[in-house]
């Protein structure tokens, strides 16, 4: 049994929303939950967020989705290489909660109990 933690995060790396679902969940489900009621001028997001529905609906928001195309698309969409480098933020937000060895090895059982203690490190994280 594997999780998978979801998380939006802001310009400055720390955490907004997040989510926990099973291991073989796509990321792309979570994305619309994660990113409802979300004011941003950008949207950064790696290549397993390359929908076009998704791409709509950051659209609508006002923001500019920054999601390089999959090699598969047949028509490459346009995307900005220096906006896109932003993106580690996530990358650095998960490698900080992952120094809590509770998060790392997911001790807990219950989602719940789980999900508590990310908003919880995420909390400590945030304010460090």
């Amino acid at each position: 049994m594997t999780t998978k933690i979801h998380v939006l995060v802001d310009a400055v790396g720390q955490l907004i929303h997040g989510r926990l679902t099973a291991g073989q969940v796509h990321d792309i489900t979570q994305a619309p939950a994660l990113l409802k009621g979300v004011s941003a001028k950008h949207v950064v997001a790696d290549k397993a967020y390359d929908a076009l529905s998704l791409r709509d609906q950051i659209q609508a928001s006002g923001a500019r989705a920054v999601i390089p195309p999959r090699s598969n698309r047949r028509t490459p969409i346009p995307w900005s290489r220096k906006m896109y480098r932003h993106r580690n933020l996530v990358e650095r937000f998960f490698c900080r909660i992952k120094h809590y060895r509770r998060i790392a090895t997911r001790y807990d059982k219950l989602a719940e109990r789980f999900t508590s203690f990310i908003c919880l490190v995420g909390t400590i994280v945030c304010l460090q």
